[in-house]
């Protein structure tokens, strides 16, 4: 365990240097890193992290390779220059615990820029918030990974275990990103994925299924409109399917622990939806893209087959041999998992926190996706999904507290000095930042 002096001056030093993090966030937030264009960030955090000496590796994602892992998510974009970015601290002699730093650099679109109350890349600081599509999902976090480095090391003090700073891509749309970086071999003892959090710890998170359903129908003239098949009319009576579904998954929330008290853990959403080509025409096609949640512990094949059953019937219902419904996966397909209590990854963190926020570290469920499922489930890390107070991420005006990043980053920095051991020592012997 930390002594009180070392405590006293990391958090001096996360303070001292707060400032030139909220401009380095400002700066990242201003990259528009939507997917497939992440390569201007990946740039700026790969010259951060290279700058402070860390051993640099960046590489384009294998979909090829990815298509073998079991935890692949199917893409509908090709690969081709999507890089993830990874800088390695190691230590002259290796006595602590390793950890990996991760967090995605990858952010959803923008929407409606109309919408905003101004530029979504400008990263304005308002009333003590930070401004910004990728503000608090989450530039932030990956800001505060490397500034609590920075704030060690601005002690006096050098870490004694090996630390991974990752930043990934396609955590928004797959999970491939993480799945690359796990791949080619990036292991620790423990991780820690500062996402949006509400200064809080993740307990347990659903798994996630991309998938786009298509309903095929017959087109006449509209003269002749009962002789056709609307497929945009019927496509709302396959969505009623999919939320039958989803009711049924719904009440069997008790059956799954840490979900119980969830008010409504399985969500599908139907978030695209296009069809038809003639608005005098009964339109043959429509197709909509659908998320669907599905518990920790089920298989995502298991849940694929009571979609697409689902999906079958649905077929029936409609009434007519014209009619007709398929379904293809487009991006997650992934299983939920539960961060077991108890580890000794959390009881560290669980001192940092209350250290830096004088109250106990609270824990919570949440319905949304997270990239700790691919640490936990495929490479048994205790995964420490822990991040700062943020409101309307995916949405307008997205935006992050800026003292809850400074709470944050703080015990990011204790907790990377308990963790890994630090040494006074060496650090006289080494260059520091």
């Amino acid at each position: 365990m930390l002594n009180q002096d070392h405590k006293d001056r990391i958090t001096a030093a996360v303070d001292a240097a707060f400032d030139q993090q909220l401009h380095f966030t400002g700066e990242l937030i201003r990259h528009p890193s939507v997917r497939t264009e992440e390569g201007s960030a990946q740039d700026f955090l790969y010259a951060a992290m290279r700058d402070r000496g860390f051993a640099m590796d960046r590489w384009e994602l294998d979909e090829k390779a990815l298509k073998e892992h079991i935890g692949y998510g199917p893409s509908t974009v090709t690969y081709d220059g999507v890089t993830n970015v990874v800088g390695t601290f190691t230590p002259e002699m290796e006595r602590g615990k390793s950890l990996i730093l991760n967090g995605h650099v990858d952010v959803v679109p923008v929407g409606p820029e109309d919408q905003w109350n101004r530029s979504p890349w400008d990263a304005a600081i308002i009333d003590g918030w930070m401004y910004g599509r990728g503000s608090g999902d989450m530039k932030a976090g990956l800001a505060a990974n490397l500034f609590a480095f920075d704030a060690v090391r601005a002690a006096g003090l050098i870490p004694t275990g090996t630390i991974h700073f990752q930043s990934v891509v396609e955590e928004e749309c797959t999970g491939n990103g993480s799945l690359s970086a796990l791949m080619r071999g990036y292991t620790a003892d423990a991780v820690i994925i500062p996402e949006p959090e509400e200064n809080m710890l993740v307990r347990a998170n659903v798994g996630v299924i991309w998938f786009k359903v298509r309903v095929a129908g017959k087109p006449t003239h509209v003269r002749e409109m009962s002789e056709g098949f609307n497929a945009i009319d019927a496509s709302y009576t396959v969505m009623e399917a999919l939320r039958r579904l989803e009711t049924e998954w719904n009440a069997e929330r008790d059956e799954h622990l840490y979900f119980e008290n969830v008010e409504h853990p399985i969500n599908f959403n139907f978030g695209l939806i296009r069809g038809g080509d003639w608005p005098s025409s009964v339109p043959a096609w429509c197709e909509f893209d659908v998320r669907a949640a599905l518990y920790p512990g089920v298989p995502a094949e298991k849940a694929w087959k009571a979609i697409t059953d689902c999906l079958q019937e649905s077929s029936k219902s409609l009434g007519t041999a014209d009619a007709e419904v398929t379904a293809n996966k487009t991006g997650f397909f992934s299983e939920g998992y539960v961060l077991e209590e108890g580890s000794t990854a959390e009881l560290v963190l669980e001192r940092c926190h209350q250290d830096v926020f004088d109250t106990p570290l609270e824990t919570f469920t949440t319905p949304g996706y997270l990239d700790g499922r691919v640490f936990t489930l495929y490479g048994n890390m205790p995964t420490l999904v822990y991040g700062p107070i943020s409101e309307a991420i995916h949405g307008f005006d997205e935006r992050v507290n800026i003292e809850s990043v400074r709470q944050i980053t703080k015990s990011i920095a204790l907790f990377i000095a308990e963790w890994c051991g630090v040494s006074e020592e060496e650090a006289r012997t080494q260059n520091r930042i």
